[in-house]
């Protein structure tokens, strides 16, 4: 059963998640928080698989509130979805570098936000390719300033990438790009498995918690450019 708790401040919009997410057999709502600090609350208090955390929250917003969860050492098996009415919204840019695992629309189908739930439950990161692009261009082109700027995170400057291997490095601009292990090791001919250590790698010397930090972190590099396309097999 995946324990979900809903943090959001319009309570029509709580109300209507809940409903959509209790009709599912595998996995139940355990709290409800208007707020961020009422988010990390129940979260310790209840437990939680995942959280859908509204961005944007009087008092303590969901930026605040992931930093928080992903800062408790006891709360690592929790996984953060920020919704947003905007993909590029660049707050979402913050909330990825804090520890989120991805972020979801607020205008996406049932079916979506379902799915988002048990990707994040399983630890994947929940990124589309495309709004991720659209939101990293978008960040980049306003410049590295303002509340998103200042958080800390996997900032891989140019002497950070200079710890990957060729390989690593090659490795994350895939991940960058959206693909699964699966799927880079299709194109570079090599297993699974292997893909999995080099990513596994790729994060410790990042810094990054997951791979949605990896994709961050290869943009804010310059390793990956927006709208560049996914790199030649």
């Amino acid at each position: 059963m995946i324990r979900v708790v809903l943090a959001d401040d319009q309570a029509l919009l709580r109300s209507a998640f809940r409903v959509l997410v209790d009709s599912e057999a595998d996995m139940e709502v355990v709290g409800e928080a208007a707020d961020g600090d009422e988010a990390v609350a129940l979260v310790r208090e209840r437990g939680a698989d995942v959280v859908l955390m509204d961005i944007r929250m009087p008092g303590t917003d969901g930026l605040a509130a992931t930093r928080a969860l992903s800062a408790d050492p006891d709360l690592a098996g929790v996984h953060v979805v920020i919704l947003t009415t905007f993909e590029v919204d660049e707050y979402v840019v913050g909330a990825l570098r804090a520890g989120a695992c991805g972020f979801l629309g607020k205008g996406a189908e049932p079916g979506e936000l379902l799915s988002a739930i048990r990707t994040a439950a399983q630890g994947e990161a929940l990124l589309s390719p495309a709004a991720t692009k659209g939101l990293i261009a978008r960040f980049l082109a306003q410049g590295d300033g303002g509340a998103a700027g200042d958080l800390p995170g996997p900032r891989a400057e140019s002497s950070r990438l200079a710890a990957l291997t060729a390989r690593e490095r090659e490795v994350l601009t895939r991940v960058a790009a959206g693909l699964s292990n699966d799927e880079i090791a299709a194109r570079l001919d090599v297993s699974p498995l292997t893909i999995k250590t080099h990513v596994n790698r790729t994060m410790a010397k990042l810094g990054a918690r997951d791979r949605a930090q990896l994709v961050v972190a290869a943009y804010e590099s310059g390793l990956v450019r927006p709208y560049g396309g996914e790199p030649e097999a």
